[in-house]
């Protein structure tokens, strides 16, 4: 990775402090990875959903969204896999530092990525959410076809079944997307974010 020169850091009067007291919540990066039809863009809009009724200030940041503009130039190569997740963490530090509470929806198949992106924010700041979901479950709900197309060797490089998905070893959380109900998935974040003082207690 290339390294900007002659830049200057800018700390602006705003700071991330400001901006948590006038939001009434912490900021802070919600990490959902897990594989193709896992269930983490489901879950993490629904806890948005929840977290905005309590008036939070939110912003999902979806795998596929990202790929239309910020990342549309990568591949779905490893190197390309991982300049996409590297990116992302960027973003997400930015996010942060705004006051937003930021939920991100990405395979990110390598621990090595999501620890880089992790250590770009301060100690407490991340919170790793595995969607546990059985490949078998995933493949059954893959609605558009890709799991059936990887198998046959159309796409190449596809987690879980050509290329390998490293399940956290250590998550803040890990949620069975696969047998849990949509709903208590997303009580068990909302819990764990209130535990860990990110938000003031749900009414």
């Amino acid at each position: 990775m290339k390294i900007s020169t002659n830049t200057v850091w800018h700390h602006a009067s705003v700071t991330r402090d400001r901006r948590q007291q006038l939001n009434g919540h912490r900021s802070a990066a919600i990490w959902f990875t897990g594989l193709s039809g896992s269930g983490k863009s489901t879950l993490a809009h629904a806890v948005e959903e929840r977290l905005f009724q309590m008036k939070c200030r939110t912003f999902v940041l979806d795998g596929d969204n990202v790929r239309h503009g910020l990342c549309g130039d990568l591949g779905f190569s490893e190197s390309g896999r991982k300049e996409n997740i590297r990116r992302i963490g960027e973003v997400v530090k930015l996010f942060v530092e705004a006051g937003t509470i930021t939920l991100t929806a990405f395979i990110s198949p390598f621990s090595a990525d999501r620890l880089r992106a992790r250590q770009l924010l301060e100690s407490g700041d991340f919170f790793e959410v595995y969607c546990r979901c059985p490949l078998e479950v995933c493949e059954s709900r893959d609605a558009k076809g890709i799991y059936q197309r990887a198998r046959a060797g159309m796409i190449r490089d596809f987690t879980g079944i050509s290329s390998p998905y490293e399940e956290p070893e250590r998550p803040e959380l890990v949620i069975d997307t696969g047998s849990t109900p949509l709903e208590l998935c997303v009580d068990q974040v909302i819990s764990h974010l209130h535990s860990r003082g990110i938000i003031p207690a749900p009414q």
